[in-house]
């Protein structure tokens, strides 16, 4: 049973006068100035993207900043795929919601550790629940009487599908467009200013420009497409329509695959050197798509080439037994290095795979050579659970690092793991605020070897700090391994900091800054005793600044027309200083 599909404009638009349509839908009439509303919407949304996000590389970006940048640009995504002037209100709820949620989960993340980096696997998880919960809003719009959401899993299966590959179709398409138009753009620029007009040229080096034009492109593309769905239908039953081609060749190998694993076992997974969960689960997830590709979006849409739909039965089989070696996988990974975020996610995906095999295989065993029609209603019930599921996951609700550091804890008070091979770059750096309590605490402890450690991770800036090439190295501050040259001149803070987060001295066992003009100091680091020493100056800028390299110079007049044969020619002995170190150079000439 399923709701009646909502049919007419004039309960939800202006009246509009019937002429023909590109449209799929007769409920939804034509937009001719999508095109030019979405790229305008784009374009505003990244020039807002960039203002948000526009800081010096060196330092952080406020987590709000972060937040509203995430909130934005996943609300304009959305309100792009998923508009339409029938029901644009409900669109426009359903895109403010989801940008509302993606930026508190960026928030949230951003300030979960020392990076600031809202993007991280709760955001990505996020994602995923908006990519899956944008075909569902739009089906329900299309079908449902009112805004009432809580019957979703009674909705019309084929609508459901053509709308999630359509999206999946025309964001691709939309995104190849955002490539091309850079690359038409470029070469405009370059045609004039082969001419003396550089404008252009100089847009494209003006990064607000460039995220301005990615937006109007994107949405642009999206408005056209949109308002010619009729040939997007016929461009995604072509991609169809090729990646089943491609389903009895996977078929074919994941079958010969797992007979041979019967003969050699599993050993040779684990000795390979890859990683054998993120393998399968990719594999499954090539089997999920291609069988999907073939069985279409409802029994008159199915691929009638017998070779295709005999593969699709095995694709849909083949999922629960590559799931069972990835969970396998998993296990021993945990059970040698305990749990961290990201192997804590890696097996929530590997449930996530075996519920999808086990429904494949439920479905096969059921329905035989129809299994079909009874994996399309099984696989919206799972959609919507994956859409939920990963929602809660992406929410600050359950706190991965701090299960990940009660674990590592006990795997260290336990002896399992030594203080020299535990990774306190994670502790510090991965766990969030349990993590660092973790260290707080351990940095109290009367085991010397396991307080300093924790000390050097609690003062570390980053986490290369705590890494070695005899592997886990904690390096002393920077006050006790740099030299100033000379001695009796300290440097400012402002030059101290720059040089602590240089590549020459941020993970060297010894550096050294030489003095070389008031505004100018030569900086030498080590990594160990007997190896190249790496050389760069640090410069104080016009803005009084210090910087890593040379400040840029301003341009200087071309020098005067010489007439070479009356010139005044003399020979200059030129006085140079450079780096010796027991008087070998270390560095070019200067000055």
């Amino acid at each position: 049973m399923t709701d009646a599909a909502a049919t007419g404009a004039a309960a939800d638009s202006p009246s509009i006068q019937p002429r023909p349509s590109a449209r799929l839908d007769d409920s939804d009439p034509p937009w001719p100035l999508r095109p030019w509303i979405m790229a305008a919407i784009c374009a505003t949304a990244g020039l807002i993207f960039y203002l948000l996000v526009d800081h010096r590389y060196q330092d952080a970006l406020a987590p709000w900043r972060s937040a509203l940048a995430a909130a934005v640009a996943v609300a304009t995504l959305v309100f792009a795929l998923g508009v339409e002037l029938r029901r644009w209100h409900w669109a426009l709820g359903f895109a403010l919601l989801w940008g509302a949620i993606l930026g508190l989960i960026a928030w949230q993340t951003a300030a979960y550790n020392l990076q600031g980096n809202p993007v991280e696997w709760p955001f990505w998880s996020g994602m995923l629940a908006v990519l899956v919960a944008t075909p569902l809003f739009q089906t329900r719009r299309d079908v449902a009487p009112d805004w009432r959401f809580w019957k979703l899993w009674q909705m019309p299966y084929e609508r459901l599908h053509g709308h999630a590959w359509t999206d999946a179709v025309i964001g691709a398409a939309s995104l190849a467009f955002v490539g091309i138009t850079f690359l038409l753009i470029v070469l405009i620029g370059q045609m004039f200013k082969l001419i003396g007009i550089n404008l252009i040229f100089d847009l494209l080096n003006d990064e607000w420009f460039g995220w301005m034009l990615a937006g109007a492109a994107f949405g642009g593309a999206v408005g056209l497409l949109r308002e010619r769905d009729k040939l997007v239908a016929t461009l995604q039953r072509l991609v169809m329509i090729v990646l089943a081609v491609l389903a009895p060749v996977l078929a074919v190998a994941l079958v010969l695959f797992l007979l041979s694993l019967a003969g050699t076992g599993l050993q040779k997974l684990w000795d390979s050197g890859f990683s054998t969960a993120a393998l399968m689960l990719a594999a499954a997830a090539f089997a999920v798509l291609l069988a999907n590709a073939v069985i279409g979006n409802g029994r008159d849409d199915r691929v009638n080439n017998p070779a295709l739909r005999w593969a699709a039965p095995v694709l849909a089989v083949a999922v629960l037994p590559l799931a069972v070696i990835a969970v396998y996988s998993m296990g021993l990974r945990i059970g040698q290095y305990g749990w961290t975020p990201e192997r804590i996610w890696g097996a929530i995906a590997a449930v996530i795979a075996l519920a999808y095999g086990s429904g494949g295989l439920w479905a096969v065993v059921r329905g035989r050579r129809h299994f079909d029609n009874w994996l399309r209603p099984l696989q919206q019930v799972l959609a919507i659970g994956l859409m939920l599921f990963a929602l809660f996951l992406a929410l600050p609700i359950v706190d991965f690092g701090a299960i990940s550091t009660r674990d590592q804890l006990a795997r260290l008070k336990s002896g399992a793991v030594s203080a020299e091979q535990f990774d306190w770059a994670a502790m510090a750096f991965d766990f969030g605020p349990s993590g660092r309590a973790a260290l707080a605490e351990l940095a109290r402890s009367p085991d010397k070897t396991r307080a300093d450690a924790a000390k050097a991770a609690l003062a570390a800036k980053n986490r290369w700090d705590l890494s070695g090439p005899q592997g886990a190295a904690l390096l002393t501050p920077l006050a006790e391994r740099l030299r100033v040259v000379p001695t009796n001149r300290p440097l400012p803070a402002a030059a101290l900091d720059r040089i602590a987060g240089s590549y020459m001295c941020s993970r060297a066992k010894a550096c050294a800054a030489v003095w070389l003009a008031d505004d100018r100091v030569g900086v030498l680091g080590q990594n160990e005793v007997g190896e190249a020493l790496s050389f760069d100056v640090v410069t104080q800028d016009e803005a009084g600044r210090w910087i890593v390299g040379e400040p840029a110079k301003a341009a200087t007049r071309d020098q005067p027309s010489l007439d070479l044969s009356k010139a005044r020619i003399e020979i200059e002995t030129v006085r140079q200083r450079r780096i010796t170190v027991d008087g070998v150079p270390q560095s070019a000439a200067f000055d």
